[in-house]
């Protein structure tokens, strides 16, 4: 088997993994990072949602070979203490119920946000389309994104 280097939430790290695996299986069966979830395998559902190089991806459908190298953001690295704007928001709306997919939600929404600091409905709605929450959070999820611009705002004009 190849040996890769990824560098995953600021860390570079080495395994030595099939090609063709999913990038999925690497960070939760090999790196340990369990908040990266499969939901369908086939890129429809957004559960195993992170960043690749800033950009929100399904994992669950990028290989190994193709992550090799480039930046992967995932949820525990987002913000480790819970601290991030988005990750308060979610907690102040309660947007959680069984919580399955808001780690999905979550890094979605972030790529939103780290491209456009104050996004229109619409806006959220596309960057959004994709993320399926199967107990039907949508509406706490959205006012949860819009709680998270105004902290950003917020703490960036402290």
């Amino acid at each position: 088997m190849p040996t890769f280097n990824f560098n995953i939430n600021g860390a570079m790290r080495q395994f030595e993994v099939d090609a063709d695996m999913p990038v999925l299986w690497l960070l939760r069966d090999y790196a340990g990072l369990t908040g990266t979830r499969y939901g369908c395998g086939i890129a429809q559902c957004g559960a195993c949602t992170i960043h690749l190089d800033g950009k929100a991806v399904r994992s669950c459908t990028v290989t190994c070979a193709a992550a090799a190298g480039k930046k992967i953001l995932t949820i525990e690295g987002l913000s480790p203490d819970g601290s991030h704007p988005l990750q308060q928001a979610w907690i102040q709306e309660d947007v959680p119920q069984c919580g399955y997919c808001q780690a999905g939600q979550i890094m979605s929404a972030a790529a939103l946000l780290n491209t456009n600091a104050s996004p229109s409905d619409d806006a959220i709605h596309t960057a959004m389309a994709g993320n399926i929450c199967r107990c039907g959070t949508y509406v706490r999820i959205r006012k949860a994104i819009k709680t998270a611009i105004a902290l950003q705002a917020k703490t960036s004009s402290l």
